[in-house]
């Protein structure tokens, strides 16, 4: 597999070296190492059936720290409907996903502003990183924060044409540039340094889909993207009851591990989870993939309980996920001081306002309302483990 990887990556340069000949562009070159035990490629190794890595991997702190300080070598668009994302090629032939500030920390998302064309936020997906580490799920990709030179680091480095194209200086003489999507990628929606230097977010990416097939499924819980319309599970309180008689939902963990994504996504305050993916690999046991969770902590005064709905109106929980929610409700674990502290680590600090720290404890107490009011304790056996 590493062979065959280096052998493809070496092709691509090779065409791209050529392209910007023809072209008369200067690419700036940097020498390509391969190490077979670099942190990225121990971390694709170290996936198994129940998450993205082991409770005590090394690894991952290892693959957070090398995000950090990685020579990157290439940058081309990642293909979106909204959001302006880079993917990003480090010299040791690891890759991670690029999302740059696109709003201060203190701004909230304007009450008029639809959940479906909201702007992505670098800092909601390191903090939905940690969040899923804490909660013990591990099905969030590392992600950490980052100072990239857009200059040096993207322009300079790419051979992509689009990407080339889309750049320019401000009137404020800062580095600019946005990217071809389908609505808001324009240049009055433009990422800007100052005057090249952007904070974004950096998450690894998992293993090519030639390697490590996923699928992606509708949620049924997925919300209406029209500004008028209601789905079923809107309207019908009974709803769960015929998703639990439909496969995959009518055996095994998938319907609980949509339940533990629902409760991650309330605490969050994400409500565009219209689809989930997990690896064919590992059948219909295997857990699912928290990504793209750059829409959360939008509204710290906001708790929109609908997103709630898999728990409310399925009245179940693995006893692994109440366990953990109730440790993190105590005084001396309490969400927001373990959040506060492993957030730190990040070197974007602070990644959250106090705000929505606070708004993490005010949204776990809620969860647990709703577990104990459809899950009382004569009904136990009702939460599964």
């Amino acid at each position: 597999m590493c062979l065959h990887m280096l052998t493809i990556y070496l092709g691509h340069m090779k065409l791209y070296s050529l392209a910007a000949a023809l072209a008369n562009i200067t690419v700036t070159n940097h020498e390509v190492t391969y190490d077979p035990d670099t942190s990225w490629l121990k971390f694709h190794l170290g996936i198994n059936r129940y998450a993205l890595y082991s409770r005590d991997d090394p690894t991952v702190l290892q693959l957070i720290k090398d995000m950090q300080s990685m020579t990157v070598i290439s940058a081309v668009v990642k293909p979106s409907g909204h959001h302006l994302k880079l993917a990003l090629k480090m010299r040791n032939l690891a890759k991670a996903m690029f999302k740059p500030m696109r709003q201060q920390r203190d701004e909230e998302t304007p009450e008029d502003v639809f959940y479906f064309v909201d702007l992505q936020r670098h800092n909601a997906e390191i903090a939905a990183f940690h969040l899923d580490r804490i909660l013990d799920f591990r099905r969030v990709p590392p992600v950490v924060g980052r100072l990239v030179n857009i200059t040096s680091e993207v322009l300079k480095v790419t051979q992509n044409e689009d990407l080339r194209a889309v750049f320019f200086t401000s009137p404020a003489n800062n580095t600019c540039f946005f990217a071809k999507c389908l609505y808001v990628c324009k240049t009055e929606y433009a990422a800007c340094g100052s005057p090249d230097l952007l904070e974004g977010s950096l998450s690894a990416y998992l293993p090519g889909l030639s390697i490590a097939p996923r699928i992606s499924i509708p949620s049924p819980w997925i919300r209406s993207y029209t500004f008028t319309g209601r789905e079923e599970w809107e309207v019908n309180p009974f709803y769960c009851d015929t998703i639990k008689q439909q496969y995959p939902y009518n055996s095994g963990n998938r319907l609980l591990n949509i339940i533990d994504m629902s409760i991650f996504d309330f605490l969050i305050g994400n409500m565009d989870r219209h689809h989930y993916e997990i690896f064919t690999k590992f059948g219909d046991e295997g857990f699912l993939l928290h990504l793209d969770n750059a829409r959360g902590f939008g509204k710290h005064a906001k708790d929109e309980m609908s997103i709630l709905s898999p728990l409310s109106q399925c009245c179940m929980i693995k006893q692994s996920t109440l366990l953990r929610l109730q440790l993190l409700a105590q005084s001396e674990f309490r969400l927001s001081d373990v959040m506060r502290e492993s957030l730190q680590e990040d070197s974007l600090r602070p990644i959250l306002t106090e705000p929505h720290l606070l708004a993490l404890d005010r949204r776990l107490h809620k969860v647990l309302r709703v577990v104990h009011q459809y899950l009382p304790k004569e009904s136990t056996e009702r939460i599964c483990k």
